[in-house]
């Protein structure tokens, strides 16, 4: 896929602004995501409830930006608008879900987080985001696969049952 030179600076000052909302959040500490997490620890005063002012801020502005779409004829930065098919929640949503909550939970790292923290404290990280880089890799590979070996067999020819 071609991309145009505004649409790439676009998407490094998007990057760019993002891991700074991270960081200033503190949301690339693994402990302040286990506190926000812990609602087991809510009786006791120990919860950080602070983290979801900044989901509700992400969730603004994702909402915000989501609508342009209605009132802008094209974007900003890209020759069209990508339509995104609607469709309901399937089992490849959940497995990729609990894939994503599992890692999670196991490493202490959301990749964006994770990728905002290479610059911080690169060797604590480095192995996780290779990890998460060569996941991606192949669960791509994998999809890719799928898809060719479905279509593949869409076309194929319906066997015809042998007479004996």
């Amino acid at each position: 896929m071609q991309r145009s030179y505004t649409g790439l600076v676009t998407a490094l000052a998007s990057g760019v602004i993002f891991g700074f909302g991270l960081a200033f959040a503190r949301m690339t500490d693994p402990e302040k995501v286990k506190n926000f997490l812990d609602l087991a620890a809510i009786p006791a005063g120990g919860w950080d409830p602070s983290l979801a002012f900044v989901m509700g801020g992400g969730l603004i502005v994702a909402f915000v930006g989501l609508r342009l779409d209605r009132y802008l004829r094209a974007p900003l930065a890209a020759p069209s608008f990508v339509p995104v098919g609607r469709s309901g929640i399937d089992a490849r949503f959940v497995g990729g879900a609990a894939i994503f909550g599992i890692g999670w939970g196991l490493a202490g790292f959301c990749p964006g987080p994770a990728i905002a923290d290479l610059g911080i404290i690169p060797g604590s990280v480095l192995l996780f985001v290779a990890a998460m880089l060569s996941g991606s890799w192949f669960a791509g590979g994998m999809m890719e696969w799928s898809e060719r070996a479905a279509a593949e067999a869409a076309d194929a020819p319906a066997e015809l049952p042998r007479s004996s």
